[in-house]
């Protein structure tokens, strides 16, 4: 399995009992908090006075987070006993729930052609079905106390690039979920909202940048030959806009928002190119977008070999 998951047994559950919750804020659940936006999220909430339930994947990653109003707790999103133990966490001990961010995402970027249906089906597991499943389990809590659902999509979730396909369609479809969920949602009094954030300074674009590689390196020869310098200039071009991309704690702030205000949008973005993007995708014909897309990429693409050679000097 490539690195960018891990899976805990359920004998590594932690033991949730016995922990006492004191806040005027109530209790909020963030997944996918080891690092990035959701360890910035789960900070951001504890200082504006919540009590933050954040889902970590590794004990070394509940560590590094716990401190006043963060209580890690080992989650999964795709293994039913780690919603279940959450869920009972919640329903016993933790208080009000107020809030359950949704953040936990992988990506893989890959023609559609070449990804293996078991990686479709995996990123699905987690940056949808698995949202879905801890939705689920928290609504009876969230309708109690009329609390919130804040999805976090993507700039992707609105506009695919080439090679984004698996990860974008995933957003995507939260997106529509998210619509379908605020509009069941809104006469009982639980607000839903979707955050898109676009480039922001974490760990992750780093992460996908290996694991887009060493899936790229699985292709055929001929595969290799039809995608193999978009993939190169995908990777470029992600690698060239994080030194710009907003830090975590930006999107953090913007995630608070939607958690904390009175009467919350329905979406909100995060960073300059976000915002851009996805005016973009509202007013601009198709035909022109995929030029604009295709433009941002090119000066990315390598050269190609027989033009290297041909510009390399001769020698003798």
């Amino acid at each position: 399995m490539p690195p960018s998951i891990q899976l805990t047994s359920s004998s590594e559950l932690p033991t949730l009992t016995g922990v006492t919750v004191s806040s005027e804020s109530g209790v909020a659940v963030i997944t996918g908090a080891s690092t990035g936006i959701g360890a910035a999220t789960a900070r951001e909430l504890a200082h504006r006075g919540f009590h933050v339930l954040a889902g970590v994947r590794r004990e070394r990653d509940a560590d590094a987070l716990r401190a006043d109003g963060i209580e890690p707790v080992i989650l999964d999103i795709t293994q039913p006993e780690h919603i279940a133990e959450l869920t009972r966490r919640v329903d016993a001990q933790a208080g009000p729930l107020r809030a359950l961010v949704n953040n936990a995402a992988i990506q893989i970027n890959a023609p559609v052609e070449t990804l293996p249906l078991s990686e479709w089906r995996r990123q699905f597991e987690v940056n949808l079905f698995g949202h879905v499943a801890v939705t689920q389990a928290l609504l009876p809590a969230l309708l109690r106390e009329s609390g919130r659902v804040v999805n976090i999509s993507s700039v992707g979730g609105r506009v695919a690039l080439p090679a984004y396909g698996p990860y974008a369609g995933t957003k995507f479809a939260l997106e529509a979920v998210s619509d379908s969920l605020r509009r069941e949602l809104a006469p009982l009094g639980v607000r839903v909202v979707v955050v898109e954030p676009g480039a922001v300074r974490t760990q992750m674009p780093d992460r996908v940048i290996a694991a887009t590689n060493q899936q790229a390196g699985t292709m055929s020869p001929e595969q290799r030959d039809r995608y193999g310098r978009l993939l190169e200039a995908v990777n470029t071009h992600a690698a060239a806009h994080l030194p710009n991309g907003r830090p975590a704690e930006d999107a953090a702030r913007v995630i608070a928002k939607a958690v904390t205000a009175r009467k919350p949008r329905t979406r909100y973005t995060v960073g300059r190119d976000a915002a851009l993007i996805t005016r973009l995708s509202r007013v601009v014909p198709d035909r022109m977008l995929d030029r604009v897309l295709a433009a941002s990429l090119r000066p990315h693409y390598p050269e190609p070999a027989a033009a290297i050679k041909a510009a390399s000097p001769r020698r003798g």
